[in-house]
């Protein structure tokens, strides 16, 4: 936590403020000496835990096993799957070296482990019965941007999940795109209140190697950005067929299986912290909090003992309730000081305990969300008001990135849109010459479509005026 307390740039000055708050407010700390790899201290590192721990639960319920595979993947590997080696080699870290030694072959260090893994797979299935295959492992990526890194939104080294599964049939990888969809809704929005828009993407904007990729979008207004905070895809047979993945059928025929893969990282907690933040620094949905409710005594010369009793009874009690809660009894510090540090590191509830407070029996209640502030007495109302706070973040912030959203029927009316920071909503016929048009002439991408479809009506495209096939979704993005 730094000594120099506070935000010193308005959310409207977003680089600026996003990084006074990550670093302000002790979830990172960049001085190490790569860039782009950061530490990531208790506190940021405790809600990545949260978000693991809930989203591990929804995974085993699907029947996925965790298992871990190797950092180290050989160069030839990686070639494998041509698409696929074209679209990560730009960014791999090579190990060429081992000691003293020149290696012969060079190492990749895990950009993603779809190669190591499915040499794998290949030596363990055989037979329709080893079908449907779901393994899942937590570890950190590797990948050397060039670009200006930013904490936990774009860095050199990060960590996440990945997911891969493996079946008998395109209508099985289907489904199971459809329902790790719904897993990840209840990561992206249940857990951390954060709106998206569901876009499949474009051909051109894929995973590479993939047979589509449907990826979770949600919109920080301020910058005038969409952000990808997770993606499911569905691989077809690419990978199968290119690491030799076969299978005996029930037929008796030897076949190539559909495979799909997903994952999400510690970009959910810049995406956080980046849309429900406010000019006093984080504000952080309950469900993934460190913390939910911090408890500042202020004591008064002659009432120590009272007040700390007093706090330490509402602790007891919280702790009872399953609540995350700390008691703030640092004697060096003014409560001022303290309600602005943990108004800046996100804490959605905050309790004041003084003398008065101990008199009438209660506490005063301060909401991170609104501001808040209410005498209350009765603790059993604090698990619901926590859900009222991971509720109205969700609310609002939907309401922002639906507000950001305008029509955009003609180029210029796109342009407006990319310029003022918003998204604009428009057609596309489906060509690539024309995708990569409007990129350079508004600035923003062709982010994707509704899986499900959008109704396109006689609208043309808005570059090139033939027939639209898609309502797509057009903005800057990281």
């Amino acid at each position: 936590m730094s000594e120099e307390l506070g935000v010193s740039h308005p959310k409207s000055s977003f680089s600026q403020w996003y990084l006074d708050v990550v670093r302000k407010g002790g979830f990172i700390d960049q001085r190490t000496p790569v860039k782009g790899c950061d530490v990531f201290t208790p506190w940021g590192y405790g809600i990545w835990e949260r978000i693991m721990q809930e989203a591990d639960k929804l995974f085993k319920e699907r029947g996925v096993k965790n298992a871990y595979f190797p950092m180290f993947i050989p160069k030839s590997l990686l070639e494998k799957e041509s698409e696929h080696f074209e679209g990560f080699v730009p960014e791999v870290a090579w190990v060429t070296r081992g000691g003293n030694e020149e290696l012969d072959e060079w190492l990749a260090i895990r950009p993603t482990s779809e190669t190591i893994m499915y040499y794998m797979f290949s030596q363990w299935i055989s037979s329709y019965r080893d079908l449907p295959l779901r393994i899942n492992q937590w570890v950190n990526i590797v990948r050397w941007e060039t670009k200006a890194t930013k904490p936990f939104l774009r860095s050199r080294e990060f960590l996440w999940q990945e997911g891969h599964t493996v079946h008998t049939s395109l209508s099985e990888a289907d489904e199971e795109v459809r329902e790790m969809i719904k897993v990840y809704d209840r990561v992206v929005r249940g857990l951390c209140a954060l709106p998206y828009l569901l876009l499949r993407r474009t051909e051109s904007d894929k995973f590479a190697g993939a047979y589509y990729t449907i990826a979770f979008d949600t919109f920080i207004p301020e910058a005038g950005r969409m952000l990808q905070v997770a993606t499911v895809h569905n691989l077809g047979q690419n990978f199968s067929k290119a690491f030799n993945i076969t299978f005996k059928d029930k037929d008796q025929r030897v076949k190539h299986p559909y495979q799909t893969s997903w994952g999400f990282s510690t970009r959910l907690i810049g995406a956080a912290i980046a849309v429900h933040g406010d000019d006093r620094g984080a504000i952080l949905p309950p469900a993934i909090a460190p913390i939910q409710v911090v408890i500042i005594p202020i004591i008064f010369k002659g009432k120590e003992e009272v007040v700390m009793n007093h706090a330490k009874k509402i602790y007891n009690e919280l702790k009872k309730r399953g609540i995350r809660v700390h008691v703030d009894d640092r004697e060096w510090y003014t409560p001022g000081w303290k309600y602005n540090e943990w108004e800046l590191r996100g804490v959605p509830l905050r309790i004041e305990v003084g003398p008065k407070d101990v008199e009438r029996e209660g506490f005063t209640l301060v909401r991170r969300d609104t501001g808040e502030k209410i005498f209350e007495k009765n603790i059993d109302t604090i698990p619901s008001l926590l859900e009222d706070v991971q509720r109205n973040l969700y609310t609002r912030a939907e309401q922002r990135l639906r507000e950001s959203i305008v029509e955009a029927k003609d180029m210029e009316s796109l342009k407006e849109a990319i310029t003022s920071n918003r998204i604009g909503r428009t057609y596309w016929c489906g060509e690539e010459s024309c995708e990569i048009n409007i990129k350079e002439e508004t600035g923003g991408e062709i982010r994707g479509y509704n899986p499900e479809g959008e109704e396109v009506g006689n609208n043309v495209c808005v570059y090139c005026g033939k027939r639209a096939k898609y309502v797509v979704y057009v903005a800057k993005s990281w």
